[in-house]
C-alpha cells in the first residue's frame, strides 16, 4: 500500500467514524468531517509537530478547527492518535457528562486548543494565537534559538468566512505578515440551506490575496496526493500567512447525499451509513473500530512524534541553561509572575491628590502594572490615546517588531475579542483590549467565549456613561453595565475614583480565573478621603463609605455615581437624616460572599434603600429589594455638554436627595 493510499483508508476510516458518531448520538453534522477527513489527517499524520503524551507541550504547533461543529472530525483524529479520549467517550458523542460535546471545548477535552462553534471565532482566535507567538519568541529571544518556528494550522468553512470576524482577523493578519499561520479553508460550497450560492458569490482567493495572504488553490481536495503538495508549500515561508483554499465535497464517501445539504447538519440514517461503508469498503467492520493497519502505522508515527518532542526538549532545556536571561523571562511569561506587593505598587501610581477621570488614573495604574507584570498586554481598537491604555515607553507589535507590547488592532472590535482570546489561551500572557464602552455590543460574543472558557483577559471600556455627553445616545452607554453583569462568569468593576482603580487592576490581574471588564469614566472624580480609601476590600466587592448611627436610610452606588451618592447624603444629613453610603464597585465579588456578610453591607432590616448608578436599573432590586429606590437612566441619552445632561437626567447631589426623600 502506497503512502497515498494509506492516506486515503485512514482518511475513510475517519469518515465512517464521524459518521457514525453522528448516527449514535442522532444529532450532528457527519458532511464536514467527512469532506476534510483528507486534509485533517494527511496534515496530523505527516506535518503537524505534536505530543499526544503531553497535548501541552511547548513546542508543539496548534490545530484549531474554526469550523466547530465538524466536531467528530477532532475527537476521531484525538482518538486515532492516542490521545486521552478512549473510544467510550466516541461512543458518548454529544451525550452528558462526555468528553465529546456537540462543539469542541478548550480545557474540557485535551488536545483541544479552542472552544470553537460560532463559526469564524476559532479562525480569528487562531490568529490571536498568532501573534502571541511572535509575541513569546522575539520578548524571550527565543525567535533566535531556531525551535521556534511553530505554526498555527487552522480548519476554517464557508460559514467562517461569511462571519465579519474572519474579515478582520484575516485583515490584520495580513498586514502584520504572520507567516506561521496555515489556514485550510474547506470550499464545499454547501451551507444548511442549500448551496452557498444562495448568498456568497465573493471570490476568496481574490479577497486574501489583498489581504497580504499566500493562496493555494486544489481543485481536488479529497486527492491526499495534491494535499500533500499543497501543505508542503504551505510550510515555506515566504513572510506571509496562507490559505489553502481546497474544494471539497461534503459527505464525501456517501453514495446519495455526499456533496448536498442534508448531511451538512443532521445523520446519514442507518441505511445510507450502511451504505456509505460499502462504498468506503468497511461494509465488515464492526461500529466503532478503527482498522488494525490504521492503529499501526499511527502508533509508529507517535513513536516518532515523542522522538521528536524529546530531542526538542531537551535543545531547549540546554538553551535556557545558556541564556539565564532569557530563561527568567520565558518563566516570567509562562507563570504570569507579580510581586507580592502588587496593590501597594498601583496604590503609588494612582494620581489621588486632585479629581481625574478614571480612564486616566487607569491608565497611570496600567502602566505601573506593566513595570512589574512582564505578561500584562495589549491595546486598542484604534482609540487608545482616548483610553490611556499605551504602556509607555514600550514599542508596538508590528510585522518589523515582533517584541512590542502594545498592539494595535485598528477598527476591529470583534476581532480583537476574538484576538485576545487566542492570546490567552496560548499561555505567556494577560492581554488586555479596550474601547469605548458602548462598543462592547460589538466584542458580546468574543467576551462570552472568553467567560466560558475561563480567560484571564481584561477590558479596559472607558465613556462608560451617558456623561459621554456631547457624543450623544448612540455613544452613551445604558444597559451594556447589565449586558455584562449577565454573563455567567463574567466579573464587572465599575470603580468610584483613583484608589478604587487601583484595587480594580489589581483584582483584575489577580483573578485567573474567568475575564475582568474595567467601566471607566471620561469625567473627572474626586478623590475619596484617606480614611475611606483605607478601607476599600475590592475582594468583597463592595464596603462602607460612611453611616451614621441608628440610619434608616441606605445608598448603594457604584462608579461616578459614588461621589453624587456622598454629597445628596451629606445634603440630607443637614436636614437630620441617618444614613448608611455604600460603594458597590464589583456586584460579583459581593453577590459571592455569605448572606451574612451581605446583610452587614445591605442589612435587610433597614427600611429605606435606594440604588445610584447612571445606567439602567434592571438587576439593582437583587440588590436593594423589590421596594427599593433605584435611581438610574432606563432611556437612551442625548446630545449635550454632560453637565447639562446630569441636570436634566437628575443626576444632581439636589435632585438625587429630592428622590430619596420622597421615601419618607
Amino acid at each position: 500500500m502506497s503512502s497515498y493510499e494509506f492516506q486515503k483508508r485512514a482518511a475513510d476510516s475517519i469518515r465512517v467514524l464521524s459518521a457514525e458518531m453522528v448516527q449514535k448520538a442522532k444529532s450532528g453534522h457527519p458532511g464536514m468531517p467527512m469532506g476534510c477527513a483528507d486534509f485533517a489527517f494527511t496534515l496530523w499524520f505527516k506535518y503537524m509537530k505534536h505530543y499526544p503524551k503531553n497535548p501541552s507541550w511547548l513546542g508543539r504547533d496548534r490545530f484549531v478547527l474554526s469550523a466547530g461543529h465538524g466536531s467528530p472530525l477532532i475527537y476521531s483524529l484525538l482518538h486515532i492518535f492516542g490521545y486521552p479520549l478512549s473510544m467510550d467517550e466516541i461512543k458518548s458523542f454529544r451525550q452528558w457528562g462526555s468528553l465529546t460535546p456537540g462543539h469542541p471545548e478548550h480545557g474540557h477535552t485535551q488536545g483541544v486548543e479552542v472552544t470553537t462553534g460560532p463559526l469564524g471565532s476559532g479562525f480569528a482566535s487562531a490568529i490571536g494565537m498568532a501573534m502571541a507567538a511572535k509575541n513569546f519568541a522575539a520578548r524571550t529571544g527565543l525567535d533566535k534559538s531556531g525551535l521556534f518556528n511553530q505554526k498555527i494550522f487552522v480548519l476554517s468553512s464557508d460559514g467562517c468566512m461569511m462571519e465579519g470576524t474572519s474579515h478582520e482577523a484575516a485583515s490584520l493578519a495580513g498586514h502584520l505578515k504572520l507567516d506561521n499561520v496555515i489556514c485550510f479553508y474547506d470550499d464545499n460550497s454547501i451551507s444548511i440551506e442549500g448551496s452557498t450560492s444562495l448568498a456568497f458569490s465573493e471570490n476568496i482567493h481574490q479577497r486574501f490575496e489583498s489581504y497580504g495572504w499566500k493562496v493555494i488553490r486544489v481543485d481536488d481536495a479529497n486527492n491526499p496526493e495534491k494535499l500533500d503538495l499543497a501543505l508542503s508549500e504551505a510550510m515555506k515561508s515566504e513572510g506571509k500567512p496562507v490559505l489553502i483554499d481546497g474544494k471539497t465535497k461534503i459527505g464525501f464517501g456517501s453514495p446519495k447525499k455526499a456533496g448536498t445539504h442534508s448531511c451538512h447538519g443532521e445523520p446519514l440514517g442507518e441505511e445510507e451509513l450502511a451504505a456509505t461503508k460499502k462504498a468506503l469498503g468497511m461494509a465488515d467492520n464492526p461500529p466503532f473500530t478503527v482498522p488494525a493497519e490504521l492503529s499501526e502505522k499511527v502508533v509508529a508515527r507517535c513513536a516518532e512524534l515523542e522522538s521528536y518532542a524529546s530531542g526538542w526538549d531537551k535543545k531547549f532545556q540546554a538553551w535556557l541553561e545558556a541564556n539565564p536571561e532569557s530563561a527568567l523571562m520565558i518563566s516570567k511569561l509562562l507563570s504570569k509572575d507579580m510581586p507580592e506587593n502588587l496593590l501597594q505598587e498601583l496604590l503609588s501610581a494612582a494620581p489621588r491628590d486632585k479629581a481625574v477621570a478614571t480612564r486616566v488614573s487607569g491608565g497611570a495604574i496600567l502602566n505601573r502594572a506593566a513595570q512589574l507584570v512582564p505578561s500584562l498586554c495589549g491595546g486598542a481598537a484604534d482609540l487608545s490615546p482616548s483610553t490611556k491604555t499605551t504602556i509607555n515607553g514600550e514599542k508596538s507589535f508590528s510585522a518589523e517588531n515582533r517584541s512590542g507590547r502594545n498592539f494595535h488592532f485598528g477598527v476591529r472590535e470583534l476581532g480583537m475579542g476574538m484576538i485576545a482570546n487566542g492570546m490567552a489561551l496560548y499561555g505567556a500572557s494577560i492581554p488586555y483590549s479596550s474601547t469605548f464602552f458602548v462598543f462592547s455590543d460589538y466584542m458580546k460574543p468574543a467576551i462570552r467565549l472568553a467567560a466560558i472558557q475561563n480567560l484571564h483577559l481584561i477590558y479596559v471600556f472607558t465613556h462608560d456613561s451617558f456623561y459621554v455627553g456631547e457624543d450623544g445616545p448612540t455613544h452613551e452607554p445604558i444597559e451594556q453595565l447589565t449586558m455584562l453583569r449577565t454573563i455567567p462568569g463574567m466579573t464587572v468593576i465599575r470603580p468610584a475614583e483613583a484608589n478604587e482603580a487601583a484595587h480594580a487592576w489589581h483584582a483584575a490581574l489577580k483573578l485567573v480565573k474567568g475575564p475582568v471588564a474595567l467601566a471607566l469614566t471620561r469625567q473627572d472624580l474626586d478623590p475619596l478621603p484617606a480614611d475611606v480609601a483605607a478601607r476599600i476590600d475590592m475582594s468583597k466587592g463592595a464596603y462602607i463609605v460612611s453611616e451614621d448611627s441608628g440610619f434608616d436610610t441606605l445608598i448603594v452606588a457604584t462608579g461616578s455615581e459614588l461621589g453624587l451618592a456622598m454629597k445628596a447624603a451629606e445634603i440630607l444629613r443637614k436636614e437630620g437624616a441617618k444614613l448608611r453610603v455604600v460603594s458597590m464597585p464589583c456586584r460579583e465579588f459581593f453577590m459571592k460572599q455569605d448572606k451574612s456578610f451581605r446583610d452587614s453591607i445591605v442589612p435587610s432590616s433597614c427600611p429605606k434603600k435606594v440604588s445610584v448608578e447612571a445606567g439602567t436599573t434592571y438587576g439593582w432590586s437583587d440588590i436593594v429589594g423589590k421596594d427599593a429606590l433605584c435611581i438610574g437612566l432606563d432611556h437612551f441619552g442625548a446630545s449635550a455638554p454632560y453637565k447639562v445632561l446630569a441636570e436634566k437626567f437628575g443626576f444632581t447631589p439636589e435632585k438625587v436627595a429630592e428622590k430619596i426623600r420622597g421615601l419618607r
